[in-house]
């Protein structure tokens, strides 16, 4: 009987944490899709948790603005994709080049419609750039298992990682007073190299 009771609260747990990682992502995809039909600046909170079937309190429990829910409609998968790409990287690799490249395959594609909406928005630009924060867990978790740090040592260092980043690829997007969005021609992974290679005695 107290297994059977354990497995069914594992098993309800399980259920509950699944239905908020289903709200959070129909959220930043209508926030994202509203944006994009109306702009930033005619998006309302209740439009959004209207669209994704939530009420507006619901809403509120998962975001703190309306800038972060349309950010996450392209940043919601950044930092399984970046824990993805450190995962299969050769061990052997000096973790300063896995972690770049890791970076740079998220940033590589040139800015889409979403990506040229978010970053010509002032607002949104400044929370899509604090998005690089999402990336330190599984970050500090490469640093803690390939250099034996502790995990307050690792997730300080993540932070670095994720600062060097933000600075990276403000660099990278040039936004031009017309409102226009320029990449320059150095590369994201370039600016990314540049940045984050200053880390590289530390990440040993």
């Amino acid at each position: 009987m107290i297994v059977s009771q354990q497995l069914s609260t594992v098993i309800a747990v399980g259920l509950r944490e699944r239905k908020k990682t289903e709200t959070r992502a129909a959220l930043a995809a209508a926030a994202l899709r509203l944006a994009l039909e109306k702009g930033a600046d005619n998006v309302r909170v209740d439009e959004i948790a209207e669209a994704a079937n939530v009420s507006p309190r619901t809403y509120n429990n998962y975001f703190a603005s309306r800038d972060q829910a349309i950010v996450a409609g392209i940043t919601a998968t950044r930092a399984l994709a970046v824990a993805s790409v450190l995962s299969a990287r050769p061990t052997d690799e000096p973790l300063v080049e896995s972690i770049i490249a890791a970076f740079a395959e998220q940033y590589r594609e040139p800015p889409s419609e979403a990506l040229a909406l978010i970053t010509s928005t002032p607002s949104l630009r400044e929370a899509y750039l604090d998005s690089t924060s999402s990336m330190e867990p599984p970050i500090a978790s490469v640093i803690s298992e390939r250099t034996g740090k502790d995990p307050l040592g690792a997730a300080v260092l993540a932070a670095a990682v994720a600062a060097a980043a933000r600075v990276a690829v403000r660099r990278w997007v040039d936004l031009r007073p017309s409102g226009l969005v320029v990449v320059p021609a150095a590369s994201v992974e370039d600016h990314l190299r540049e940045a984050i290679g200053n880390l590289a005695p530390a990440l040993r």
